[in-house]
């Protein structure tokens, strides 16, 4: 049941729109300033409501516990699926796509909270902070595992490229922007926040609904390219999510008793980054294939989170309630 309702909710029917445009051939498209603007959007909606959320509430244990596992979970992902992934792959590859399966989607995480928002479930807003926290340390980890494994690598090279990484990580866009709101939102006062609430609440559905048709175009020409790479990678960015997932999922339930917290654990256990990763990747990993990462995160792995994934641990915690 929750799987068709999260099927028919029109947010996602537009991503699947982009989709088949795609396999269609359609010259749909949408405009790439538009893109950036809608992205740029969401990241301040969603980090300024979280900032709002965790002001009223305060730091409590649950926030502290929440945020040492998402860093934990950010450092053990990578670490997994290195081992994983090295049998069949070079070192390069392998570290670059551990640090994005490691690293987690701010947009798979918007859509997450969307369905929370549909089904009427309340979630905190340090879960905001827990998101941005762990796209750093799977990036740092990937870079350290590629020095560790990379012959003729001396420590200063070593200091030099994590010290470049780790503020190429914390100063991205995604990831400054984020944090930033959120911290606007936490030190704003209610009416101020009530003041721009048409902006940051009232539209938020209608630009989600435009940003995942474009993800949906952007994904359906990713899962095209993804074909031509073998069944391995194929298998991995389809199965291992859900196994991230479920193990983040457990993690949760230790944590907290919120249905909502502990849905966005699992799908931030279960995404991949397409955005920060590829960004910091194509800097400190050049041997890396950017044709091999970029479409498994985001050909495969985001659609299969946003359609199975989220109504999936949903209908879990539901039994376990």
């Amino acid at each position: 049941m929750n799987l068709l309702e999260n099927i028919t909710n029109p947010a996602l029917l537009f991503f699947l729109l982009g989709v088949l445009a795609v396999q269609l051939k359609s010259d749909l498209k949408v405009p790439e300033n538009s893109s950036k603007f809608m992205s740029i959007y969401l990241l301040i909606s969603i980090g300024f409501k979280g900032g709002q959320e965790l002001s009223h509430n305060g730091i409590t244990t649950e926030i502290i516990w929440s945020l040492l596992s998402g860093i934990l979970l950010a450092t053990i992902v990578p670490i997994i699926s290195f081992l994983i992934l090295r049998r069949k792959m070079s070192a390069a590859n392998a570290c670059a796509i551990a640090a994005s399966y490691g690293s987690v989607s701010a947009v798979t995480f918007v859509t997450a909270a969307s369905f929370l928002d549909f089904e009427q479930i309340h979630f905190g807003g340090h879960m905001i902070a827990v998101m941005a926290i762990m796209e750093a340390p799977a990036i740092v980890i990937g870079v350290l595992l590629y020095n560790y494994f990379k012959e003729n690598n001396t420590t200063d090279k070593q200091e030099n490229s994590i010290k470049s990484i780790f503020k190429h990580a914390v100063t991205n866009a995604s990831v400054f922007l984020i944090l930033g709101s959120l911290l606007i939102g936490f030190f704003a006062t209610k009416e101020q926040a009530d003041g721009i609430k048409p902006f940051t609440t009232d539209i938020f559905k209608g630009f989600l609904v435009i940003f995942l048709l474009d993800m949906g175009i952007t994904s359906g020409k990713q899962l095209s390219a993804m074909i031509s790479k073998g069944i391995y990678p194929f298998l991995f960015s389809t199965i291992m999510p859900f196994i991230y997932g479920l193990i983040a999922l457990l993690i949760s339930i230790e944590i907290t008793d919120n249905i909502g917290n502990q849905l966005l654990f699992s799908i931030l256990g279960a995404s991949a980054s397409y955005i920060a990763v590829p960004a910091a990747m194509k800097n400190a990993l050049p041997e890396a294939n950017p044709g091999l990462y970029l479409p498994m995160a985001l050909g495969i792995t985001f659609p299969v989170n946003v359609l199975i994934g989220i109504p999936f641990y949903y209908s879990i915690l539901m039994v376990i309630h």
